[in-house]
């Protein structure tokens, strides 16, 4: 089995997001696509939405897509996660022939930083989602899925911009963002 595991925050998702699924289903010669959020990423000391909610948040708007899964795995973790230990849960699950870890160009410049990334590397087939706006000699290296949004989570996060998240969940983000304020 081909499969693609797109790990992230997605704190909170927008359409980006689903651009990059969309773009690795139709370009990615694939079975199944695991979007994998985090429950706390790595480089980062503390997250926006709860994880649990965002993996709600997750399952609705990618609930009626073909081929994808959203995976609970490191959110059960209930703890720092390191991509090289999903991936290696997620190959033997699946019993994988072929993976690709799909990852944001902003994550590029930090990838030498990763847990095990030398293993890492030997284990999956890189392929990063590029932003408009954002530029890098590394991405020579990699396959590329062009998505020409500029959105960030982060962004996101300080002002909630209603064009940027999926309609599935505008609602939710919006009575979740009114919740952090009060």
């Amino acid at each position: 089995m081909k499969i693609a595991i797109f790990g992230g925050s997605f704190d909170p998702i927008h359409i980006a997001h689903k651009a990059i699924v969309k773009r690795a289903l139709e370009e990615l010669e694939i079975d199944k696509l695991i979007i994998v959020p985090t429950y706390l990423n790595p480089f980062k000391s503390s997250f926006y939405l709860e994880p649990k909610v965002r993996f709600e948040l997750l399952k609705k708007v990618f609930e009626k897509v073909e081929k994808v899964e959203i995976s609970d795995y490191e959110i059960n973790q209930e703890k720092l996660s390191y991509s090289f230990n999903t991936v290696n849960y997620l190959k033997d699950l699946y019993k994988a022939s072929k993976i690709y870890f799909i990852l944001g160009q902003d994550n590029v410049e930090n990838l030498d930083k990763w847990y095990k990334i030398e293993e890492l590397k030997k284990m999956v087939e890189f392929v990063i989602a590029t932003r408009s706006g954002y530029k890098s000699d590394k991405l020579k290296d990699f396959r590329t899925l062009n998505i020409d949004i500029d959105v960030s989570s982060t962004l996101l996060r300080t002002q909630i911009d209603t064009k940027y998240i999926p309609k599935e969940i505008k609602e939710d983000i919006l009575n979740l963002d009114k919740g952090k304020k009060n």
